[in-house]
């Protein structure tokens, strides 16, 4: 299957990843550390990520969407704990 979503929760230097495919199955549940997070996503076919609205989350939507995926950033009070 191919991942179409995925969802990041970002944080210091470990981020959570979790990607699901377009009938909503979980196909990817991983970590990853600050400096795999490039190599990660250059390598992964374009999709849709979303992510929460924080300080990083700029930097990283902006990385992200040079290598062709399409991320959208949530306000904090709109994102479950």
């Amino acid at each position: 299957m191919k991942i179409t979503t995925i969802g990041i929760d970002l944080a210091k230097e470990v981020f959570q990843i979790h990607g699901v495919d377009m009938y909503g199955k979980a196909l990817l549940r991983k970590q990853l550390r600050r400096s795999e997070m490039s190599k990660f996503f250059a390598n992964l076919e374009p999709c849709l990520i979303g992510m929460e609205a924080c300080g990083s989350s700029h930097h990283w939507a902006r990385k992200l969407c040079e290598f062709g995926h399409t991320v959208k950033l949530m306000s904090p009070q709109f994102v479950k704990p």
